[in-house]
């Protein structure tokens, strides 16, 4: 029986996807496999339920320096598509795990670092090095393009239990090409006094001891959860949704619907890029696409009930691809469960003696993953009245710099002599929209003041401005806070019982998009997080914010290539894209270990059912809850 062209990876099509590429001769011992995962067909193929299982998979190989982007039919065993490419244009593939060790490796090994090394009293075997992601500055390095590169800051060491992130070694930095394995430069501006303050989070020498005020909280749910799972289809309450997910992205989230009414065909974070704003000659090139350049997905947790997870926890496993193009199981990689959400409506009324109360419960589905020093959770809630939200917790150890003091403009001293710059963390959300059928259109909504006039006498009037957004040209806008501005998304062809297109309202945070220069190559680079809301025509191959490889890629590719089409919107299969995300001034209370912060947006039903959806919800079932009835 073939697999449904959603279900989830197994190990078995990782296998196929493998033989079948060194088969055609695509495989070598030095072949590695950047990613596997799945190649999803068209829309209009799946709905029809006449698509296949196709896998994308994206092949380096080490000796020969050739990239290759090759599609697999696992159905048929065959390739059925490869492409070399010409990295100078295309971009690099994402970073290998192996070339993390690497750079560290060679850099033992260079004597201009050794000698930065030696100047500062540091031995060699003591010093860490955090492969980072080059960037591209074609004026300055042409030597680079289409060549592998990575750059390293060094971080000391000196015992394998401590936190290398406390120790920055400053004014230090090298250029490696991971290829070759040589060193192109090696950048050093003078020693500066290494942080020495512990940030041992986890040492009671540094936390001191644990309190012990605190009373258990337990989650029960004695009859077991309300949520149903067959295969990856995901029922609960009136929802129902496939739960995949992607090496690259993580989390990835299909045929999203409620009470039988189709809302989202595909959601996703596809692209994440966190950009540094210190511009000293040895970290101004810092920023960092953890999902295109480094694969959120394939740093996925093992989460742990209790820890990561609590209640009636169900889990499922991943199945990914390693370097070698063979099946790796991400275990208890995603956490479902259900979990209180306070009052859902309450009223007291005065005339009729009614006093009713409902709570609010929701369906969560979630996963986290370590990128570098950083720690992200991913988590979708769907609640019992329709909403849909996402929210992002970023937490792990701030990015660390020395710091000496005084009111350095672009950096936070979080500790004595121990810097942290200021960052950004900015997400795309991809949102293959299907409110109630696959023919929607966006409408800006904006509220505005009435001016004194006949029609207000008084002054007290405001009203809303709805704007259809009909082109992609059109479709690039700003959150804007001051006028309550929020983008509905609805069926011209379906209307609700007052004569109103049914809708979802996309409700934005409304916080900084992209901060640096738009002059700036992070900004060509980033072009999605420039704008909170692009909307563009659906077209399968558009899947990534950035493009489709992002590792040192020059710029303009993703949604500002795919919007240059200027297609048609209204009324049209539309994929809407929202950044949103955090602009971080580091704390000193973000130190040793950051608390979590958070971000996200929601999708609110507007218009979408003729009355409130929950007035079918019964009173909660608890002996410690009292139901007064009218009296």
């Amino acid at each position: 029986m073939l697999q449904h062209p959603l279900a989830p990876v197994t190990a078995d099509e990782i296998r196929t996807v493998r033989d079948t590429a060194e088969k055609a001769g695509l495989v070598a011992e030095s072949t590695r496999f950047v990613y596997i995962g799945l190649d999803e067909p068209p829309k209009a193929d799946v709905l029809a339920g006449r698509a296949g299982r196709r896998f994308r998979a994206l092949l380096l190989d080490l000796d020969s320096q050739v990239s290759r982007d090759v599609v697999v039919d696992v159905d048929a065993a065959e390739v059925v598509a490869s492409q070399e490419l010409d990295t100078r244009t295309t971009g690099q593939l994402p970073v290998l795990d192996e070339e993390f060790e690497l750079v560290e490796r060679v850099l033992a090994t260079d004597e201009r670092w050794l000698a930065a090394l030696e100047a500062r009293g540091l031995a060699v075997e003591n010093v860490r090095v955090a492969p980072l992601s080059a960037g591209v500055y074609a004026d300055e390095y042409p030597e680079e393009s289409g060549r592998r590169i990575l750059r390293g800051l060094a971080f000391l060491q000196e015992k394998a239990t401590d936190s290398a992130w406390a120790h920055p070694i400053d004014g230090l930095v090298a250029y490696v090409d991971t290829m070759n394995e040589v060193v192109d430069r090696v950048i050093d501006s003078g020693p500066v006094p290494v942080p020495r303050e512990s940030g041992n989070y986890d040492d009671p020498a540094v936390s001191g001891p644990p309190r012990t005020t605190q009373k258990p909280i337990e989650i029960t749910q004695p009859e077991g959860s309300s949520l149903h799972l067959d295969g990856n289809v995901l029922t609960w309450e009136k929802w129902s949704l496939r739960v995949g997910f992607d090496a690259r992205e993580g989390l990835v989230l299909h045929q999203i619907g409620f009470d039988g009414r189709p809302i989202v065909y595909r959601a996703s974070i596809a692209e994440m890029v966190v950009p540094y704003a210190d511009p000293a000659p040895v970290r101004s090139w810092q920023n960092y696409f953890d999902t295109g350049e480094y694969l959120v997905g394939r740093y996925a947790n093992a989460l742990e009930l209790g820890c990561d997870c609590l209640g009636e926890i169900t889990y499922l496993d991943a199945v990914i691809a390693d370097e070698r193009g063979e099946p790796k199981t991400l275990p208890n990689a995603v956490c479902i469960h259900e979990e209180d959400f306070g009052i859902l409506w309450k009223h007291t009324d005065i005339w009729s003696g009614s006093a009713q109360t409902r709570r609010q419960r929701r369906l969560v589905v979630s996963f986290f993953t370590t990128v570098g020093n950083y720690d992200y959770g991913f988590y979708w809630y769907f609640s019992l009245d329709g909403t849909i939200a996402f929210e992002a917790k970023a937490t792990g150890v701030v990015f660390t710099s020395a710091h000496e003091g005084g009111d350095y403009p672009y950096a936070s001293q979080i500790a004595p002599g121990l810097g942290a710059p200021l960052h950004q963390h900015l997400f795309s959300a991809r949102l293959d929209m299907t409110v109630d059928g696959v023919r929607n259109q966006v409408e800006e909504i904006d509220v505005e003041r009435v001016p004194i006039g006949p029609g207000n006498p008084r002054g007290n009037a405001f009203t809303t401005r709805r704007t259809v957004l009909a082109t992609e040209s059109e479709a690039q806008r700003d959150a804007d806070p001051a006028r309550n501005r929020v983008w509905h998304i609805v069926n011209p062809e379906r209307e609700n019982r007052l004569g109103r297109p049914v809708g979802y309202a996309l409700l934005p945070e409304g916080l900084p998009t992209l901060l640096a220069d738009p002059r700036s190559s992070i900004a060509s680079r980033a072009g999605f997080a420039t704008k909170h809301l692009w909307v563009t025509r659906y077209d399968p191959a558009e899947r990534y914010s950035a493009g489709d490889f992002v590792n040192q890629h020059a710029g303009g590719a993703g949604l500002p290539a795919y919007a240059a089409q200027d297609r048609p919107l209204a009324g049209e299969d539309v994929v809407v894209w929202h950044t949103f995300g955090l602009t971080h001034v580091p704390r000193p209370e973000d130190w040793p270990i950051m608390p979590v912060d958070y971000t996200g947006f929601t999708l609110k039903p507007v218009g979408f059912f003729d009355r409130n959806p929950t007035l079918d919800v019964p009173p909660s079932a608890n002996a410690h809850c009292h139901h007064p009835g009218p009296a």
